[in-house]
């Protein structure tokens, strides 16, 4: 281990005794009291030692044995400490990849803020690149999820969509002007190679699947060029994904709204089904309007205001990529929306319906996961 505290964490001393550890309050932590010799030895902890060289340090500063590590353990309770050390091979491949590590560098600092236990930003980095994720539509959202998606780390982004590239596809850090007239598949390929860490060349599909070995699906984002598809799921499709468990999250734009989830867990969350009937059970005539909606013609060019269509790839990814790294985003069971002009963004839980074939009515719903504890540490000098 090569201890270090968390540099992502700002630094600054709130008194002659206690300093504190971040400045958003979501994970900031003061520690105290901290006495001249103590803060010293904090001063050694930069990543660049291994334990017993700091075992010399705490000597050298008249510090009896065990003290190093028990200011050790109390770093790593509170959430402060890093393993500059840590990682693996799978980590060590990464920074292998030209450039692809220092362009992954802020992850890992966002990552060692959330994740607490040393050496768990860079575990979560590293198992990234062994995880698959499918993008349903390439249009402003979909093609802007798999690019930061991709962009994030993660090893295998598919982009599942049909027909060519319009103008109107075309969006900052999705599909560029060049491709307008490509296969969009083929066109989103390129922008996850090209967005991936260390520019790592896409994988062909074919027929459905990544060509050569490849792990299961880790999630399924469904971000379709049709907005209805996502602010109303059609639970046909997802039949399949919830007979073989597989987790999914809707993401699109409908006319001037955005909405991204709810993230479908099967089994253990609220599914398309679920949503269609309880939706149905409140407004009867909800079946009526929306078979003419899935059946009717609709227009050549669909609503989707850039700005909107950014945010909402955004928001979409950055769950995606938590529910990855192994948390349950505010997505998970709910739906988020957010409309022109105000902007303003609003949840809707969504509760397993008894009728669905899904059977996550059921059965008791999953427990969020608990965030990180906040607070003061007290350290004796």
């Amino acid at each position: 281990m090569h201890p270090m505290l968390k540099p992502a964490l700002r630094r600054a001393w709130r008194n002659l005794q206690c300093v504190q550890f971040g400045a958003a309050p979501a994970h900031a932590v003061v520690v105290g009291p901290v006495d001249t010799t103590t803060g010293s030895l904090l001063a050694l902890f930069d990543g660049t030692r291994g334990l017993d060289p700091l075992r010399a340090e705490a000597r050298a500063l008249g510090l009896p044995d065990g003290r190093l590590e028990a200011l050790l353990d109390r770093l790593a309770e509170a959430g402060l400490l890093e393993d500059a050390a840590a990682g693996g091979p799978a980590l060590e491949a990464l920074r292998r990849e030209g450039g692809g590590f220092d362009r992954l560098r802020a992850d890992l600092g966002s990552l060692s803020v959330v994740h607490r236990e040393p050496g768990g930003a860079a575990r979560r980095l590293a198992a990234r690149r062994g995880m698959r994720v499918q993008v349903r539509g390439a249009g402003r959202v979909g093609a802007g999820i798999a690019a930061l998606l991709s962009a994030s780390g993660v090893g295998r982004v598919e982009v599942r969509d049909g027909d060519r590239v319009e103008p109107w596809d075309v969006a900052p850090g999705g599909l560029p002007a060049e491709a307008v007239g490509e296969r969009r598949d083929a066109a989103a390929r390129r922008l996850v190679g090209r967005s991936a860490p260390g520019g790592r060349a896409a994988r062909p599909v074919r027929n459905g699947r990544a060509a050569g070995s490849e792990p299961g699906l880790s999630l399924v984002v469904v971000a379709p060029r049709d907005g209805l598809a996502a602010y109303a799921p059609d639970p046909v499709p997802a039949g399949e994904w919830v007979a073989t468990g597989t987790p999914h999250l809707y993401a699109g734009v409908i006319e001037a709204t955005g909405v991204v989830g709810p993230l479908v867990l099967p089994g253990g969350t609220a599914c398309a089904g679920c949503g269609e009937l309880e939706r149905s059970d409140r407004d009867p005539a909800w079946p009526r309007m929306l078979a003419q909606w899935r059946s009717g013609r609709r227009g050549r060019v669909p609503a989707c205001d850039q700005g909107l269509a950014a945010a909402v790839a955004g928001l979409a990814a950055a769950h995606a990529v938590s529910f990855l790294d192994g948390e349950l985003p505010a997505s998970t069971g709910a739906r988020w929306e957010v409309s022109l002009p105000l902007l303003e963004w609003r949840s809707e839980r969504m509760s397993p319906h008894a009728g669905c074939s899904c059977g996550a009515g059921r059965r008791p719903e999953g427990v969020r996961a608990s965030g990180p504890v906040k607070g003061q540490d007290t350290m004796a000098g």
